[in-house]
């Protein structure tokens, strides 16, 4: 039987607002972060969707997200951190490089400022992932991460191609959840639930 992954980013914080590169660095989220999260948690009540494990990165921002939105006890995990962006942590943003064009992300770029290259995110998150789900009576999984680390777990699973055609995209919005089916050890996206988008 196929089971459900609810992967979400975090919700707005000071670093974003002050669009300042935030990966393994940390910042409070702002006082409409902490107003979405808590209308997220509304609207997946009112919408009958419950979960039966939560987990979280360990960094402040994922971990107070989460609090606002679920009431469940939850475990908090390395493997769900950031991209570490090295020595551009808490710089401006007007500093991140172009992305590669084939690969659509940073590349190694980050690794010889002492980060992590897109592939060793990729690699951690999807491991940590997969290694989540296989738990026992994991059936329906709330899990709140990041933009870069999310972005990158979904690039295993769809082509740039698809990506941009369901996303237009332009990154993951604070809140949103990517939906995904997981069987036979592997990950299949069905779909982005935003639930502040206006209807």
């Amino acid at each position: 039987m196929s089971q459900e992954l609810y992967l979400m980013r975090h919700a707005e914080t000071l670093f974003n607002q002050l669009h300042r590169i935030q990966g393994f660095s940390d910042s409070p989220l702002t006082e409409k972060g902490i107003k979405d999260a808590q209308q997220v948690g509304e609207s997946l009540s009112q919408s009958g969707i419950t979960f039966d494990h939560a987990y979280a990165s360990t960094q402040e921002r994922a971990c107070d997200t989460l609090e606002l939105v679920s009431s469940l006890s939850y475990e908090r995990v390395k493997g769900l951190k950031e991209w570490n962006f090295g020595v551009f942590e808490g710089e401006s943003e007007t500093l991140n490089p172009p992305q590669d064009p084939k690969k659509h992300s940073y590349g190694e770029f980050f690794v010889q400022f002492g980060g992590e290259s897109d592939r060793q995110v990729q690699k951690r998150m999807v491991q940590t992932l997969t290694e989540i789900m296989e738990r026992p009576h994991h059936q329906k999984v709330l899990v709140v991460s990041h933009a870069g680390a999310i972005f990158m777990f979904l690039r295993k699973w769809i082509g740039w191609d698809q990506m941009n055609r369901k996303f237009n995209f332009q990154g993951f919005k604070n809140c949103s959840i990517l939906k995904f089916k997981f069987e036979n050890h592997r990950f299949e996206f069905q779909n982005i639930i935003n639930p502040l988008q206006k209807k």
